[in-house]
């Protein structure tokens, strides 16, 4: 089983050293000085317990010289995936599985969902339609990322938190290569239930990445904060619930509430988000796929959102003032 991981910083990186000590055949593509580290000195992790460890690796920022996988498993904020849809060709065989490790909306969402919505393409998170006609729908097996890792610097990936890759076929079956793939993770130490619906797992992660993100972005305010002040916490679940509305719509089934749900992002303590981040350190925020996909389910489900609606304008003209939004 050959198995290319696309995008190889954190996450990435993460899984490329669980299964590269587990002996897959994995390969990873990188970029910049994080690559040229990982070819000098190979790839380390460091685990939570603080022990390094450091395998070499195969990784190349040229997919064609990898060849054709089994597996391309891309681990990509979701508005960097478009643009790199060409250069993923040369991994793809008749028979390449594409595992969409994305976070938000995923653009394969209306692939097999069996009801009239079935093939609806979602231009927030795939504009031009650039992944559903570049990859096909027929390839994608779905992904909810879980575990929290950083690039401390090049070449080194520390791990915080999490070990769980949930996997699902857009239909809900157990498939051959979903359970291959769950059992190659499994064997590199990693959680990878295969999951029947999927779609509901995908909401409950996107209800927080929806709400929170922004939220931190235009206060600066870490998790337990704005998860606690009385003020942000209502904008919060203002839109859990706008969005609880438009994916009950769509038959998601949701098991916690929407208090539960805030209270456990309190429990994460002082976290600054990935959005956060991303304009602190002056990098393109994550927004059409995490924010702008649920206004436009929105309006596909013709659910008012008016808490999004307001919160989504604010982020991108932030966004946009310090450079980092551009669609």
């Amino acid at each position: 089983m050959k198995i290319c991981i696309f995008g190889a910083g954190a996450i990435g990186g993460y899984m490329g050293v669980k299964l590269a000590q587990a002996g897959a055949d994995v390969s990873l593509v990188a970029r910049g000085p994080h690559l040229a580290a990982m070819q000098e000195k190979g790839l380390t992790l460091i685990e939570e317990d603080g022990a390094p460890q450091t395998v070499k690796v195969n990784a190349s920022d040229n997919p064609a010289d990898l060849g054709p996988q089994d597996y391309v498993i891309i681990t990509l904020k979701a508005h960097s995936v478009p643009p790199i849809v060409p250069k993923v060709q040369p991994l793809i065989g008749p028979d390449t599985t594409i595992v969409s490790g994305v976070n938000g909306v995923p653009w394969w969402y209306f692939h097999k969902i069996g009801t009239e919505l079935e093939g609806t393409r979602l231009e927030t998170v795939d504009p031009g339609n650039a992944q559903w006609n570049g990859f096909g729908p027929d390839r994608v097996l779905g992904c909810v990322v879980y575990p929290a890792a950083e690039v401390s610097e090049p070449g080194t990936v520390k791990h915080i938190e999490g070990n769980r890759f949930s996997l699902g076929e857009p239909d809900g079956s157990k498939s051959e290569r979903a359970m291959a793939l769950s059992k190659a993770l499994g064997a590199a130490g990693l959680k990878a239930p295969v999951r029947p619906h999927l779609r509901d797992e995908i909401w409950v992660k996107l209800w927080g990445n929806l709400s929170f993100n922004p939220i931190s972005a235009l206060t600066h305010a870490t998790l337990d904060v704005l998860c606690t002040d009385e003020g942000t916490r209502a904008v919060a679940r203002n839109m859990m619930i706008e969005a609880q509305q438009i994916a009950e719509k769509m038959g998601v089934k949701f098991p916690i509430d929407v208090d539960r749900r805030i209270n456990g992002g309190a429990a994460v303590g002082a976290h600054r988000t990935s959005m956060l981040q991303d304009l602190d350190q002056g990098r393109p925020m994550e927004i059409d796929a995490l924010v702008g996909s649920v206004q436009e389910l929105g309006r596909i489900t013709n659910t008012p959102t008016p808490t999004i609606d307001t919160v989504l304008a604010l982020t991108k003209l932030r966004a946009r003032s310090a450079g980092l939004y551009g669609s």
